[in-house]
Order: C-alpha cells, then sequence, then structure tokens
C-alpha cells in the first residue's frame, strides 16, 4: 500500500504527461475492481489501421523498449469530428530512465500525409482521423509514432463530474461561457472545466495559455482519481473514461507500461518548438524553421534509438 501510494504522489507530480498517466494509472486499483476496469478498457480501445514507416518490428514493451505516444485533445462536438487542439508527442526510454514530450503547436504548418498538401498539423485529424494524425506527425519529426492517446474535451465534464470535482490554481482573470474564474485557486465542476478549458481570445499566451488550463484540468483529475474518496466512484469513473478516452493501447499493454515503465515519470524533459507565426493568403501559421526541425527530430531520434 505505501509503495502504491508513492506511485501516486509521484503521477501527481507530472504535468505533461498527465493524459498517457490517466489511461495508465487507471490500473492502481485494477484488482479490485477487476470487471469494470476491463470493461471500460475494452471500451476506450481503439485499434488504427496503419503501419509506421520507421518500424520495421512492432515495439516490444516486455523488452522493455524505447516507445512513443501521440496525445490528442479533441474538441469534438455532436456531429463533428473535430480538430486537434492539443498535440503532445512523447518518446519514452527506460534505459535513459527518461521522457521527452514535446508540443507541437496546432498550427504549425506541414505536410498532411495522405491529403497531398501542407496545412495546420491540427487539421490532420480533422480530415483523417487518429491515422492521419499519426502519420503526419510522424513525417514531421522523422521518428515512429507508435501508439496515440485522444480525450474528448467536450466530454471531459463528465470524468471531471465523476471525480467529485476539481481545484486548480488559476492565474489568470477572466470570464467565459457564463462563469468568472478569479485569479487563485478556484473549485470546478464539469461545465465549469470545460469553460476553463476553451477561453482562449482573452488570453495573451493564446493556444498555449489554454493547453497550460487543459493540463491542471486533466493533473486535477488524476488527483481526485487516485484519492481513496473516489474509489467508491469508480464505476462512474470508468464509465466516463470508456465514453471520452480511446487508445490503441490494449490492456496487456497498459500493465506492461506500468510495470516497466513507470520510473521514467522522474525524469521528464519538456522540448519546446522555435518558430514564428506568419500570415499566407490569410491565414494564420506557425511555421518551423529547417533547422528547427533537424534539432527536434535528432533529439527525438536519440531518445527512440532510431538514429
Amino acid at each position: 500500500m505505501r509503495a502504491e501510494k508513492k506511485k501516486k504522489r509521484t503521477w501527481l507530480r507530472v504535468t505533461g504527461i498527465v493524459l498517457l498517466l490517466l489511461i495508465i494509472g487507471v490500473g492502481v486499483y485494477a484488482y479490485s475492481v477487476y470487471n469494470s476496469l476491463t470493461n471500460a478498457v475494452e471500451t476506450m480501445h481503439h485499434p488504427v489501421d496503419r503501419t509506421s514507416e520507421k518500424r520495421t518490428e512492432a515495439v516490444s514493451l516486455q523488452n522493455k523498449q524505447p516507445f512513443s505516444v501521440l496525445l490528442l485533445g479533441v474538441d469534438q462536438r455532436k456531429g463533428d469530428r473535430g480538430r486537434s487542439d492539443t498535440m503532445i508527442v512523447l518518446s519514452i526510454n527506460p534505459k535513459l530512465n527518461s521522457v521527452k514530450m514535446l508540443s507541437i503547436p496546432r498550427d504549425t504548418r506541414t505536410e498532411i500525409v495522405g491529403k497531398g498538401t501542407e496545412d495546420k498539423i491540427n487539421h490532420a485529424y480533422a480530415f483523417g482521423g487518429e491515422e492521419m494524425a499519426m502519420n503526419t506527425v510522424e513525417h514531421f519529426l522523422d521518428i515512429p509514432i507508435d501508439y496515440f492517446v485522444r480525450v474528448n474535451m467536450e466530454g471531459f465534464k463528465d470524468i471531471v463530474d465523476a471525480v467529485g470535482g476539481i481545484t486548480v490554481n488559476n492565474d489568470l482573470d477572466f470570464s467565459y461561457g457564463g462563469y468568472h474564474f478569479p485569479k487563485g485557486e478556484v473549485t470546478l465542476n464539469g461545465k465549469k472545466a470545460l469553460a476553463y478549458t476553451r477561453m482562449r481570445k482573452e488570453d495573451p499566451r493564446g493556444d498555449f495559455g489554454r493547453q497550460i488550463r487543459q493540463r491542471q484540468i486533466i493533473q486535477g483529475v488524476i488527483k481526485e482519481g487516485a484519492s481513496l474518496s473516489s474509489l467508491a466512484n469508480y464505476s462512474d469513473i470508468f464509465s466516463a473514461l470508456g465514453k471520452n478516452v480511446k487508445t490503441n493501447l490494449t490492456f496487456d499493454q497498459m500493465i506492461a507500461i506500468q510495470k516497466n515503465y513507470k520510473s521514467v515519470v522522474s525524469n521528464i524533459d519538456q522540448m519546446t518548438i522555435e518558430g514564428k507565426g506568419t500570415r499566407m493568403n490569410g491565414i494564420y501559421y506557425y511555421i518551423v524553421p529547417a533547422d528547427e526541425k533537424e534539432r527536434l527530430q535528432t533529439e527525438m531520434k536519440t531518445q527512440l534509438e532510431t538514429t
């Protein structure tokens, strides 16, 4: 029990990797609620029909090989697939005991693989779902993308309510969606949490500010979900996860990651992309210079041992 609590505390200190931990961390009390957990994971499982051009053989999680995950935060609404407003690539190497985490600005201009055009990178998901998003990011970074985790931010309010609400530390006074969010600690239910993550135009940081708030919400969910008081609500929590989280990771793969890679969360390197915004034909794009892209690719390849 003491070891489990230590794991939880470690996970709670991590901000950028929270989406992946949302999946992996579900296994903390798997034995006591095994049936509910496996049903939720079965619902979350969403295989993709693609073969990575950067992999000659599938990753062996049992042998602790490095692997990558594309995290997609999608603002999906009824009747609309939505766009991946949040795109984070995690490259995980247990030998180096480290994680490289790269947030890709949604307006980054790049080739959309399978579409034959250059466009904003977040349009790849809108055009072709997880497969096209994975292929496009794989081409952009020139590394294999092994897995994806997609969170529907529209339905994320159900997850917030399932854990009984959350508390965040807000650094910007603003109003949005009929709610006022003062600076300091703010307690949020599901609807308020959704409004909190959606505001963008009033934030001088733009999308970067919104991504910070999204990570706060997910971190808050993990904190509440890992608490003993949430054990009584595990059925609602797993149900909400099953409805709003999709991944091509299987149950056995999640267990293997939790078993063989858990120590890497103590060493996370948050990478940034240096570029500049510009308008082309009246449309805003984030342009990443060739030398900057090469730097990112080299660092990620070294991490994944694909050089």
